[in-house]
């Protein structure tokens, strides 16, 4: 059975194997590139579409990969996308309702390393300082998030990338620590606001592999607080936090209803 799920998994891993470019479909269409250079006019690059049964595959061997080893993010992203489609059109549609989202859709902007490099010089309890050192003590790269490569659309995988890329922020609003018992605290936050199955399917998933006093800590302390964070907060995918990264971090907390996660509870002393 363990044979049989590697094998599974490895035929997804191969189909990931290629690179993929996510451009802005008006870039392409205009004929300049990201970073509004002239170039030669291009067709945007491919969406990979998928047959039903070929998505039910990928959606069963990334499922299966993540949970052999859940550090492989690859796997974890096609588990989104091929199970996040109905849900990615709600969020596309909000996005579309919203003047800020409307802005984010036009601009197309991506939280990559060349665009949001001025973080870095800002002052700690500024929004944009707070996520430079959040990043630069756990040495991530906003670069690192992987590619979207199985959605229908082009406006739909940009959707979905910036779900992906904005993780990070969410991280910085929420307090929420990087620990297994943090990210899955916050995937319940997630799903709350995007109905995305795979932030469900990972904390359920993911769960069963924890310590008892790891689960016990997850579902009674961070758990209700999730549910409250959750419903509190505005609509994460209408934030337009690049232009928000200079403003302080108490302040937009404020603002934007959210609810940082309370500390870990320390261990009792016997």
């Amino acid at each position: 059975m363990l044979r049989r799920a590697r094998a599974l998994s490895s035929v997804v891993e191969r189909s990931l194997s290629q690179p993929v470019c996510l451009q802005s479909h008006r870039c392409h269409q205009r004929g300049v590139d990201a970073v509004g250079v002239e170039r030669p006019r291009r067709n945007p690059p491919p969406v990979t579409i998928l047959r039903p049964w070929e998505q039910a595959a990928v959606a069963v061997g990334s499922a299966v990969g993540a949970l052999i080893n859940p550090a492989r993010a690859d796997f974890v992203a096609a588990l989104g996308e091929t199970t996040g489609g109905p849900a990615f059109h709600l969020i596309l549609q909000r996005m579309k309702a919203s003047p800020e989202g409307q802005q984010i859709l036009k601009d197309r902007p991506r939280v990559i390393a060349s665009q949001v490099q001025h973080a870095w010089d800002m002052p700690e309890n500024t929004l944009g300082g707070a996520y430079a050192k959040f990043m630069g003590d756990r040495n991530f790269s906003p670069d690192d998030r992987p590619p979207v490569r199985f959605l229908e659309s082009e406006e739909l995988a940009y959707v979905a990338q910036r779900a992906r890329e904005v993780h990070d922020f969410w991280h910085v609003l929420f307090n929420c620590p990087t620990s297994v018992t943090g990210e899955l605290a916050l995937k319940m936050v997630e799903f709350q606001q995007t109905l995305l199955p795979m932030c469900f399917l990972s904390v359920a998933g993911a769960s069963w592999r924890l310590k008892p006093e790891q689960r016990t800590i997850l579902f009674t302390h961070y758990g209700p607080w999730a549910v409250k964070a959750g419903k509190s907060a505005r609509d994460l995918m209408c934030i337009y936090y690049e232009k928000h990264l200079h403003e302080d971090l108490d302040e937009v907390r404020s603002k934007w209803g959210i609810i940082p996660a309370p500390s870990r509870p320390k261990k009792k002393v016997v």
